[in-house]
């Protein structure tokens, strides 16, 4: 069989951190959970202006997205902040990642790294995942693998499908912790069943060369097939080649 070497890809973006919401569905910017309906704006806006933390992160949160309101990336930084000076974590994190992008406020790698660090302390896992890969990219800080597997580590304590992902990536390439396909194998697994798509990607790689795993290139197409369909470009190449190659070798079936 002939395998094709596909470099395995780290969870997210820099462009892309997640930020964090509420409510299961897909918007067009990188939100962990998508926001929700904003019913009644002028309510959340007196207790937002009242000083309610999180009725300010919902309104910054609905600037952000456009959901129901028209979009205002300033307005969403400056609700934002209130938030987070009121200690919200979600909003400190979501904050941070507009800091990272330049959306709303001027660019700056170190505010990012601020806003995610105060947040991280706290415990929440979506900015520990964050300031773990600004540690592993050396963006706002000396860029330092340990501290970034570390950070990774307590998200992944927290089931953080993200940082298992990332987590699982250090692992592979033995990056601030010993290499060790079979454990990255393991924390891709776990990120793979929540629909992460870089998981599963990754996941139907070492399935494909059988790293860490017992080879089976039926389940990696399976794998590459469900991170295509969740978006990943890389995973819908892979699938396309992992066919291509299974027709060659008759490793699945022809279709009638």
């Amino acid at each position: 069989m002939r395998f094709r070497k596909w470099a395995l890809m780290s969870v997210l973006l820099l462009g892309s951190l997640p930020c964090f919401g509420g409510g299961p569905c897909k918007v067009g910017l990188a939100f962990d959970r998508a926001p929700r309906p904003v019913r009644d704006l002028s309510r959340l806006l007196k207790q937002a202006q009242a000083g309610d933390p999180n009725a300010q992160f919902q309104l910054a949160l609905a600037y952000e997205s456009g959901v129901e309101v028209g979009q205002d990336l300033a307005e969403a930084a400056r609700w934002y902040r209130k938030a987070a000076d009121n200690g919200e974590p979600a909003a400190q994190t979501n904050l941070g990642s507009m800091y990272l992008g330049g959306r709303g406020v001027e660019q700056s790698d170190s505010d990012a790294v601020k806003w995610f660090t105060r947040a991280a302390v706290e415990g929440f896992p979506a900015a520990q995942n964050n300031l773990g890969l600004m540690y592993a990219r050396g963006k706002g800080v000396p860029q330092n693998d340990t501290t970034a597997a570390a950070w990774y580590r307590k998200a992944v304590a927290r089931n953080y499908a993200p940082a298992q992902s990332n987590l699982g990536f250090m692992y592979l390439q033995g990056r601030g912790v010993p290499a060790d396909s079979k454990e990255a194998a393991k924390l891709f697994r776990k990120a793979a069943k929540t629909g992460d798509a870089a998981a599963q990607y990754n996941l139907g790689l070492l399935y494909y060369l059988g790293s860490g795993v017992k080879q089976d290139s039926g389940l990696a197409a399976k794998l590459f097939h469900a991170a295509a369909v969740g978006g990943s470009r890389e995973a819908q190449s892979a699938l396309g080649s992992v066919l291509s190659a299974a027709k060659e070798t008759s490793i699945f079936p022809a279709a009638n």
